[in-house]
């Protein structure tokens, strides 16, 4: 029987990123839409779980994704509003990678050092990325703050995420390189989230800090979110501070995705949100 994944997107087309992901995963045949709202996926979800038998149903999946985390977020919700015992099926949610791609990055600087007691600092936190990994960090014990050039964006992050996972984060504001050095001046572990192609630190704002340890870039185009970094970096030691660039840690993040799906063809039952995924991340790493 072929695996089957469908494709939830809330924009109008779907990620080719997770179609190609989705395949080499294991999924024998990916369907797409996009545009979806909790309002008109009835008939998509009821058409997932009464076509096939109980012992067969392992052999469907959904896949939640999109750039709006929020949005992805309540479909995945909606989705399993429409489940039922005996009829339902695994469903995964990675809006814009964020779940993969956090959970990549922190279990990474886990691996590299001590998390627990430090001081963290998320910069450009406020992307579904950035808001992640700072939640990620702070279950693993750290003490975080969201940057952003607006207060008002971080604090929104960080009640999002609170809200999310009974965690209390920071908001700060910091509109430029100096007020972006002086956030990092006292933190020990430096993740950068912004936007492709936006520098938020020059090599100079972190290379002398003495309480810095671990720093960690998302940004895989140049120029990068941390300068000094290079996006292919794992683990390198840089002025005594360990380092991940992007595709560092890129590759543990295509792999955990794959590993994502692989599992959701292994039975029915399968929610892979934030917290199992980040899991199965620390496992991998």
């Amino acid at each position: 029987m072929k695996k089957l994944l469908f494709q939830f997107d809330t924009d109008l087309h779907p990620s080719t990123f997770d179609t190609v992901v989705a395949y080499d995963g294991g999924a024998d045949h990916v369907i797409g839409h996009g545009g979806l709202t909790p309002e008109n996926i009835s008939a998509l979800v009821e058409g997932t779980i009464f076509t096939r038998a109980p012992k067969e149903k392992k052999n469907t999946a959904i896949f939640v994704g999109g750039s709006d985390m929020q949005a992805g977020q309540e479909l995945f919700q909606a989705v399993q509003s429409h489940f039922f015992p005996g009829f339902q099926v695994s469903v995964m949610l990675d809006s814009n990678g964020s779940n993969t791609t956090a959970a990549a990055c922190v279990a990474k600087l886990a691996s590299s050092g001590v998390l627990k007691g430090k001081k963290a600092v998320v910069l450009a936190g406020t992307g579904p990325v950035g808001q992640r990994a700072a939640a990620m960090l702070t279950l693993e014990g750290a003490d975080v703050t969201i940057v952003s050039r607006q207060l008002w964006n971080a604090e929104k992050a960080c009640e999002a995420m609170e809200k999310r996972f009974n965690v209390k984060l920071h908001a700060q504001a910091a509109a430029d390189f100096d007020e972006r050095a002086e956030a990092i001046k006292d933190a020990n572990i430096v993740i950068a989230t912004g936007a492709t192609g936006v520098e938020l630190l020059k090599p100079e704002h972190w290379q002398n800090n003495t309480s810095l340890e671990l720093l960690a870039d998302a940004n895989a185009t140049p120029p990068l979110g941390i300068g000094g970094i290079g996006v292919m970096d794992k683990g390198v030691e840089y002025n005594g501070k360990i380092v991940w660039g992007a595709i560092g840690f890129g590759s543990l993040k295509l792999a955990l995705h794959r590993a994502c799906i692989a599992k959701l063809f292994e039975d029915n039952k399968q929610v892979f949100d934030a917290e199992n995924i980040f899991a199965l991340a620390k496992e991998m790493a």
